[in-house]
């Protein structure tokens, strides 16, 4: 068992090479371009929703606060009519520093995890293979397993929830090589 701290090289090597090569994947190779579509008549549905001046937050449209609301006629008769909307309203573009800066802080937390696993599982001297699995699943696993309810429960697309998986999957493949590598 090694401790967590002893692995802080390969945990923060790791976050920067998963950084880069996210930054690498959205920037330079286009296959996300298709992730969200233009809505129809954007402008008229952006003035609809300055009009109540809709906060920040999530929302959903029709609206059932409760189950025994979901089975009120009114509501049912919504959700036939359509559209049914799962959507997140930001007010403004976000600072793209502070979002880097937390998607940062998100890789280095998958490296520890990817660490406290690998370092619980494996000795010192652990070989390469081994000490890739351990921490190339777990890392695999933080950056893709979550993205699956998106499709599932709010009908994201599957494309972009199966291209963000298989981003995940450099990024866990990036952290298994720096921590064979670099594992004591």
């Amino acid at each position: 068992m090694l401790p967590v701290m002893s692995l802080w090289l390969p945990i923060l090597l790791s976050a920067v090479l998963v950084f880069v090569a996210s930054s690498v994947i959205h920037m330079f190779l286009g296959y996300h371009k298709n992730d969200y579509a233009r809505l129809p008549d954007e402008d008229h549905f952006l003035d609809a929703l300055r009009q109540p001046a809709v906060p920040p937050g999530d929302y959903a449209a029709p609206h059932a606060a409760s189950m025994e609301a979901m089975k009120d006629p009114v509501y049912v008769e919504k959700t036939k009519r359509g559209p049914v909307v799962f959507a997140t309203v930001l007010g403004s573009m976000p600072s793209m520093g502070a979002t880097l800066v937390q998607w940062f802080v998100f890789c280095v937390a998958v490296s520890v995890v990817a660490a406290y696993i690998a370092g619980r599982a494996l000795a010192p001297g652990a070989e390469y293979l081994e000490v890739f699995r351990f921490a190339g699943t777990t890392a695999w696993v933080a950056y893709a397993a979550a993205l699956w309810p998106m499709s599932i429960w709010y009908k994201r697309k599957w494309s972009t929830t199966l291209k963000s998986t298989f981003d995940g999957l450099i990024y866990g493949l990036l952290t298994a090589g720096v921590f064979g590598w670099l594992w004591p």
